[in-house]
């Protein structure tokens, strides 16, 4: 008998199922527009047909197949009851309790947390985490994400949504948030705190300067471009100076669009982290890029929360 597990990623636009085995290799990749499931019953119709098509065709090679459970990532996900709270990308608004729905639908137990979580418990199982107990994992997508494992265990907290690094206040009165408030981490550092960055050196830019154009103009030379990488990598740096003191990790990792620009933002962020540290962590800790190729990470991240389990 192999046991596999189904890792699904939910996103605004995009989900992403796959079929993922104990040793982290993906067997089956496969996915669908969130936004053109607007009923969540229609969702998990859909999902469900791609996992027992997914399960059905890796039969035909490993008859002996057995489905262990489903490990959800999903914004706003609650491990603690399975649901999705509130999420403000998604067109399921309320609580949605997605855990017992897939649970109900594919008769396999079903765990859930948040994208950022996943991708901690992925980098634990599958990256660059292997044999640590304490570190960091930071997500620099649209958003920024994080999630903190200290003593071998994934923090929760009381409500299931703790580690949320991206809503720190970083600038008092600052940028508006998607949360509602002003200043969050994540208005400065991600990729669009990135874009709002670069529009603030350069008044003259226009919608086409995305960050995928910023990053492309700052690896060509581009002084304004690589200025509003310097200028994110060193409120990142900040932040997780700050983290470090309530955290002591052995380790950061960095995942997600927003590293592809390498060292023009790791070079920033390792300068601003190392001055700002305490003077007992200098020299210690690491920023290192994540270990999972990117195209797989968010479905092994969320496979982990059930063989992390």
């Amino acid at each position: 008998m192999e046991e596999v597990v189904v890792g699904i990623d939910i996103g605004g636009t995009n989900t992403t199922i796959g079929i993922v085995s104990k040793a982290g290799r993906v067997l089956a990749k496969d996915g669908l527009r969130t936004k053109q499931f607007p009923e969540i019953a229609d969702f998990i119709t859909a999902a469900t047909n791609i996992i027992n098509q997914q399960i059905t065709n890796i039969r035909h090679d490993i008859p002996n197949l057995t489905l262990k459970g489903i490990g959800v990532g999903a914004p706003n996900g609650n491990p603690y009851t399975g649901t999705i709270q509130n999420a403000p990308n998604l067109s399921w608004k309320g609580i949605v309790p997605l855990a017992d729905l897939l649970h109900k639908s594919l008769k396999v137990p079903c765990k859930l947390t948040n994208d950022a979580k996943a991708a901690a418990l992925g980098e634990q199982q599958f990256g660059a985490a292997k044999g640590m107990k304490d570190f960091l994992v930071i997500t620099l997508g649209t958003g920024l994400g994080s999630g903190i494992v200290a003593n071998g265990s994934l923090i929760y907290g009381f409500d299931g949504f703790a580690g949320e690094l991206g809503h720190v206040i970083v600038v008092p009165n600052g940028r508006l948030c998607g949360c509602g408030r002003h200043g969050c981490l994540e208005t400065y550092v991600s990729a669009t705190g990135l874009v709002s960055t670069f529009k603030e050196l350069n008044p003259k830019a226009t919608d086409t300067h995305d960050a995928r154009k910023i990053a492309e103009m700052a690896q060509e030379g581009d002084k304004t471009a690589i200025e509003a990488y310097r200028l994110t990598g060193e409120m990142l740096g900040f932040a997780l100076a700050n983290s470090v003191a309530y955290t002591s990790p052995e380790a950061i990792f960095l995942f997600g669009g927003l590293i592809r620009a390498g060292e023009i933002l790791f070079k920033p962020t390792r300068e601003s982290f190392e001055k700002q540290l305490l003077n007992n962590y200098k020299g210690h800790i690491h920023i290192h890029p994540s270990a999972l190729h990117e195209s797989d990470a968010a479905v092994l991240g969320a496979a982990s929360i059930i063989w992390n389990g």
